[in-house]
């Protein structure tokens, strides 16, 4: 599998880079987002580790626009320890994020996570195609439709979605949800928080006042088996 490291520390490039070669992976090296995207473009790689503080094109329009081209799956690595940055990560479509300074090892480790869950965990634990109100999956292609219109997920989104549809009328708390759709035994809550939100902007006529994945207040979230009956 292919990596597209994006960072113009080349200290910390090397680094990365040199880590997940050791890790199998093969690899490429930007230093700026348009040289990036034109990698990106020329030869997609199967994952890109991608440093928020680029110069020029930061890294949260380089993520945008490669979510704009398709489901990449996107390694943030950010020096900002502020939440609200790593959430506007998150809802931008990056699948995870490190901090800076950060154990090589525990990056190589969060980029196979990605990488496997995009490989579908959820997918062999339910049926091919799952139905509910106007929203249909097909799991297998990895392809989601509401009202006969095909919608772009991330791969975390995906396996949200996947896991709510085939658990109707079940409450789950964050902590669940972590641990049961992605396999975290650990992590910050609000990752589950902001990627609920992004699936009611996707399938929700009014994402403010949500009738599918409604919120179960004190526990965490629920997709209702009866859409629009609270």
């Amino acid at each position: 599998m292919k990596v597209l490291v994006v960072d113009d520390d080349p200290t910390v490039a090397e680094v990365v880079v040199g880590y997940l070669e050791r890790a199998g992976f093969h690899t490429a090296h930007a230093a700026d987002g348009p040289s990036a995207l034109d990698l990106a473009a020329a030869d997609p790689p199967d994952l890109v580790v991608l440093d928020l503080m680029l110069p020029g094109m930061d890294g949260l329009d380089v993520c945008r626009r490669l979510r704009e081209r398709g489901p990449i799956p996107v390694v943030m690595l950010t020096a900002l320890g502020d939440e609200g940055d790593r959430v506007l990560g998150l809802e931008v479509g990056a699948d995870d994020y490190v901090t800076k300074p950060f154990s090589p090892r525990e990056l190589v480790l969060r980029v196979q996570s990605v990488l496997r869950r995009v490989a579908g965990p959820v997918a062999a634990a339910v049926p091919s195609v799952l139905r509910h109100a106007d929203v249909e999956v097909d799991v297998h292609a990895h392809r989601v439709l509401r009202a006969g219109r095909e919608l772009s997920l991330t791969a975390r989104e995906f396996d949200l979605l996947c896991f709510f549809l085939a658990a109707p009328g079940r409450a789950f708390t964050r902590e669940e949800l972590m641990r049961r759709v992605w396999g975290w035994e650990f992590g910050d809550q609000s990752t589950v928080t902001v990627h609920v939100r992004r699936l009611r902007e996707k399938i929700e006529d009014d994402p403010a006042a949500p009738r599918l994945l409604v919120t179960v207040w004190g526990v965490g979230y629920r997709l209702e088996v009866e859409p629009g009956c609270r």
